[in-house]
């Protein structure tokens, strides 16, 4: 293929402007270049990697990229050309961004941004990017974050680390990127990476998805392994997707679904979810038809004053209703103001305890490290206090973790309120009604779907009055992918919101 060629080819598939009618690539449309010899790996990694150095010094949406990244792309161009059989199916030759908390067995560093993990060296690769490479995926690189996944302090910024810097949001740089999976979002909304993996505890992946106008899954718990992932909950902690159409993140979810031997716990108990088949047979145009959606008034659809976003989302619940949706209006979640504060939820006791435990066991398990426990960590941070910024914004949540003690009597009724609040609210309106999902404006609903363990996507739906986008968020209990995906896919077709990014100042 010639230069003029290729550039052509990806002039027509790769935004590259602000121009509305220009398509975005996805994954479908790679496949098919690759088996019409329209586009090898190898230049569609150097395309990428050349809009990563032209963008990324603005953005900040990429902490490192993988200096293997064009060997790996030659190879999959073998594999094609040899016609082996894994390379007509999955991912095959599809470059992907990691958020730097997924550990990879090569010459990326696994840091969570920050600086005292450089350098460690992972005792093997995370669970997910196993299936990834067994998908035959190339790992472009790791995408940026809120340092430690927002988890260190309550006053850092979203998308901020002391690595990446200061993630910014594509479509109005002066708004948020939402965090913690900032990169991953930021670069999937700049077309700087085809698809992107982030991870989410509490609104990690929702929240960056509908500011960056994205589309994110948020799995069900357990239903893709945590194993070689920084962790901050095992009860809470999920890792998926984040991807510029639904079909595309349904692709990539199916990819990473699945027992892990070293998640044993989580993954068998939400193997049983994983219908026969896959996931891609629920990307249905008619999948809104039938399907008893929830809406949930107060607080959710509250707007600012003057806000264009009332009469937005108005027509999309009109849209559902012209779709075929029977919606459930004006229901209440009991105890909802409790979940949502989560000091009273639980939620904050329960997560700094299992932070202290998790990420002690995980540091330890590293074959090289400069730290070995949070306490070191801590350590680290207060010694290099002045190095780019590491203490700029304290680590109180640090300090609260490490004063804690094991999984002892408060931490064990923080679990039970925990459970008790899910049972009965979120789980009690779903199934007394009958529903199929529930829908929200934005990420507001995570600390909800945190403490259930539940599955959620987030697909472009709109944009305020200044420009920054905001998403829609259809949720529901676990193993409700299939119903989630048919529910935003049709979504997502009957109104194609999302528009390449406008880089307003």
């Amino acid at each position: 293929m010639s230069t003029w060629s290729l550039v052509f080819f990806l002039l027509s598939l790769l935004s590259l402007s602000t121009c509305d009618a220009q398509k975005e690539v996805t994954i479908a449309e790679l496949r098919l270049a690759f088996k019409q010899n329209r586009i090898s790996s190898r230049q569609l990694v150097e395309f990428y990697l050349r809009e990563i150095k032209k963008l990324n010094p603005i953005l900040k949406g990429v902490l490192e990229v993988n200096p293997d990244a064009l060997y790996e792309a030659d190879r999959a161009d073998s594999e094609r050309a040899a016609k082996v059989p894994r390379s007509m199916v999955g991912l095959h030759g599809i470059p992907v961004l990691l958020k730097d908390t997924i550990g990879t067995k090569n010459k990326l560093n696994t840091t969570a941004g920050s600086f005292a993990l450089l350098g460690s060296i992972v005792a093997r690769e995370a669970g997910i990017v196993l299936r990834l490479r067994k998908a035959g995926a190339i790992i472009l690189g790791k995408a940026s974050l809120s340092e430690w996944s927002n988890f260190r302090s309550l006053s850092a910024p979203s998308g901020f680390s002391p690595r990446g810097g200061q993630g910014k949001n594509p479509y109005v740089l002066s708004a948020t990127p939402c965090g913690s999976s900032s990169g991953p979002a930021i670069s999937v909304a700049a077309n700087m990476v085809t698809v992107s993996i982030g991870t989410e505890t509490d609104g990690s992946i929702l929240c960056p998805a509908s500011f960056n106008s994205v589309v994110g899954i948020k799995p069900t718990v357990g239903l893709t392994s945590r194993a070689g992932v920084i962790p901050i909950s095992p009860s809470l902690d999920t890792i998926g997707p984040i991807c510029r159409t639904v079909s595309d993140a349904v692709y990539v979810l199916e990819a990473i679904v699945g027992f892990d031997s070293n998640d044993r716990d989580a993954t068998t108990k939400a193997a049983r979810y994983i219908p026969y088949g896959g996931y891609t047979q629920f990307l249905k145009a008619g999948g809104l038809k039938g399907k008893r959606i929830g809406i949930v008034r107060n607080p959710f659809f509250v707007f600012s004053n003057g806000s264009n976003l009332p009469q937005v989302f108005e027509n999309h619940l009109k849209t559902l209703r012209y779709q075929g949706v029977i919606l459930i209006d004006n229901l209440e979640i009991a105890n909802l103001d409790t979940i949502l504060n989560v000091t009273a939820s639980g939620e904050a006791v329960a997560t700094i305890a299992e932070f202290k435990i998790a990420i002690n066991a995980y540091l330890k398990s590293l074959i090289t490290s400069p730290v070995r426990s949070l306490a070191e960590i801590i350590a680290f941070n207060q010694k290099f206090g002045d190095l780019e910024n590491i203490d700029k914004f304290g680590q109180e949540i640090f300090l609260a973790a490490e004063a804690t003690n094991g999984i002892r009597e408060l931490e064990k009724a923080a679990f039970a309120n925990m459970a008790r609040l899910t049972r009965e609210g979120y789980e009690k309106i779903m199934e007394e009604n009958g529903l199929d999902a529930v829908v929200s404006p934005g990420a507001s609903i995570s600390p909800v779907l945190a403490i259930g363990g539940f599955p959620a996507i987030s697909v472009p739906a709109a944009y305020d009055n200044k420009g920054v986008p905001v998403g829609i968020c259809f949720s529901g209990l676990k193993g409700y992918e299939p119903r989630l995906i048919e529910i935003s896919y049709a979504f997502e077709q009957a109104t194609n919101v999302r528009k390449v990014p406008t880089f307003l100042p």
